[in-house]
């Protein structure tokens, strides 16, 4: 049993936000005394109440068949064959594909990240399959469930100090901090989720994601 306090962490591989934050927590798991755990999310099973409401192109990708399914039923393929501690391997693989290298969602970025992670190539094969929609489903669910339906990835649950769980969409951030910066955001992270009733802090995006320093 590690001593470090646990931190879960759901993601869907095809966001470059949960991708940004993705790459913070890492970087705060040098600088705290904290273990992320991995989780899968999908993006594709959140909107699907309101595809009628996306604009066009986002939601062809969210629907039966869209890129966006691929990645996720891959990732969980994985972690049900080969065990949780492949998921955040992979997903490191899939995110520098994805959105490092800027390769975009496709076969040859999923072929790509499974040969980086060290996993079988045959996973891919999953990548148009439904198997594990049912387990998929229920990792998207015990996420979203911790924060509700109108957010979306990531999500992040931490034990509080009063016994109870602190949980939270984001933070969205750009770009990635590193070193005390990223120890000061998780602290104030932290600070302003345990406050009870406490909602939302928000301003408007002024620039999409950085990648430059990841």
């Amino acid at each position: 049993m590690s001593d470090k306090t646990p931190v879960d962490f759901w993601f869907d591989p095809v966001c470059p936000w949960a991708w940004m934050t993705s790459r913070w927590v890492l970087e705060v798991e040098k600088v705290r005394d904290i273990e992320v755990r991995w989780h899968v999310m999908s993006l594709a099973v959140l909107n699907e109440p309101r595809l009628d409401e996306l604009p066009e192109e986002y939601a062809e990708n969210m629907r039966p068949g869209g890129k966006t399914w691929g990645p996720v039923r891959v990732a969980i393929a994985a972690q049900q064959l080969h065990g949780d501690e492949v998921v955040g391997k992979l997903y490191t693989a899939l995110g520098t594909r994805i959105h490092n290298q800027g390769l975009g969602v496709n076969d040859d970025s999923i072929a790509g990240a499974l040969a980086d992670a060290g996993l079988p190539a045959d996973l891919i094969e999953y990548a148009g399959k439904d198997t594990y929609d049912t387990e998929l489903r229920a990792s998207h669910k015990e996420g979203i469930d911790k924060v509700g339906q109108d957010v979306g990835t990531p999500v992040i649950a931490v034990p509080g100090a009063d016994g109870t769980q602190l949980a939270f969409f984001g933070p969205v951030v750009t770009p990635a901090p590193k070193g005390e910066e990223a120890a000061r955001l998780w602290d104030g992270t932290l600070a302003v989720a345990s406050v009870p009733g406490f909602y939302e802090i928000k301003r408007t995006r002024t620039k999409g994601p950085d990648f430059s320093n990841l």
